[in-house]
């Protein structure tokens, strides 16, 4: 098998950097902005309804607020809508909570017929153990960091 020429290469570059599609970075960058938006405003709505109906303070009302979002997105996972609006809205759908719970979900449905342990646990859990990781050390370093300006 022949080797591709520099020549060769150049020349396919070019052809592909010409039939590419262009990214429309601005629109996608404003559309995850309102969507993200959106979402949030979503959790905000549902959580004034758990202060002004269920008669929360509004310091107990985030932990209720974050669990009725993830399950409106679990929902929409398992009923295939939220997959197709987050293929449209970009990353705005994947920032807020609903995001990680729609990727834990989704590859909990997928690997459903390889059994609950190793199948839906392993799987989900590969997914959310470098978040959990990443969230568990972060807030370590910002808690040294309050402990140290507030001690010296």
């Amino acid at each position: 098998m022949a080797m591709a020429s520099e020549a060769d290469k150049r020349r396919y570059r070019e052809l592909v950097k010409r039939e590419q599609p262009g990214r429309r970075i601005v629109r996608n960058t404003i559309r995850a902005f309102v969507v993200g938006g959106l979402i949030c405003e979503i959790g905000q709505c549902v959580q004034s309804m758990f202060i002004r109906f269920a008669h929360f303070k509004p310091t107990e009302a985030g932990n209720p607020t974050v669990a009725v979002m993830i399950f409106l997105s679990v929902v929409c996972t398992a009923l295939g809508v939220y997959d197709r609006f987050a293929q449209w809205a970009g990353a705005g759908s994947a920032v807020p909570v609903t995001g990680f719970a729609n990727t834990m979900s989704s590859a909990a449905m997928e690997h459903r017929s390889e059994g609950w342990v190793s199948g839906v646990g392993s799987n989900m859990f590969k997914v959310a153990g470098p978040v959990i990781v990443y969230g568990v050390v972060s807030a370590f370093f910002v808690a040294m960091i309050r402990y140290l300006v507030t001690h010296l």
